[in-house]
């Protein structure tokens, strides 16, 4: 009976442990998630700002734009892509900061964009912030954005 309670009380401590391995799996899909940024950032460059951001999008992504207008769902959002004045139109951007869910389904990602256009006279014009973007986990294991 000594015995049975020795283990009880290993496996009660054992369980309470933070295994490390935890700490690695968080790790690990931090640089999926850096890796996801580089992938999309590179589809909007070689094939344009509405395809790239039509690929990385969830179906029920939504994305947040000039006035606070919400454009939602991945057909919306190429479409508001494919207007004249991002056709000529180029972003660049890079995470600062990457957060992911405990159960490592969810993450969320932040850090500096610019885009460069050219306006209505032809000149040159670039603009630059901050972004968040929220990921989450797609069944077949890939990384696609709900917020934008």
């Amino acid at each position: 009976m000594k015995n049975i309670f020795k283990l009880f009380i290993f496996l009660l401590v054992l369980s309470s442990c933070s295994p490390k391995s935890e700490t690695k799996n968080l790790t690990y899909i931090k640089l999926e998630i850096v890796k996801t940024e580089k992938d999309f950032e590179k589809l909007v460059a070689e094939k344009g700002i509405a395809e790239g951001f039509y690929e990385f999008a969830d179906s029920n992504a939504v994305i947040k734009r000039e006035h606070d207008t919400l454009i939602i769902g991945k057909i919306n959002i190429k479409n508001y892509y494919l207007n004249s004045k991002y056709q000529n139109a180029s972003v660049t951007w890079s995470p600062d900061a990457i957060t992911v869910s405990d159960a490592g389904d969810m993450a969320s990602s932040y850090g500096k964009y610019i885009w460069t256009f050219k306006d209505a006279s032809g000149k040159e014009q670039v603009s630059k912030g901050v972004f968040h973007t929220v990921w989450k986990k797609q069944k077949d294991g890939s990384w696609k954005y709900i917020w934008d």
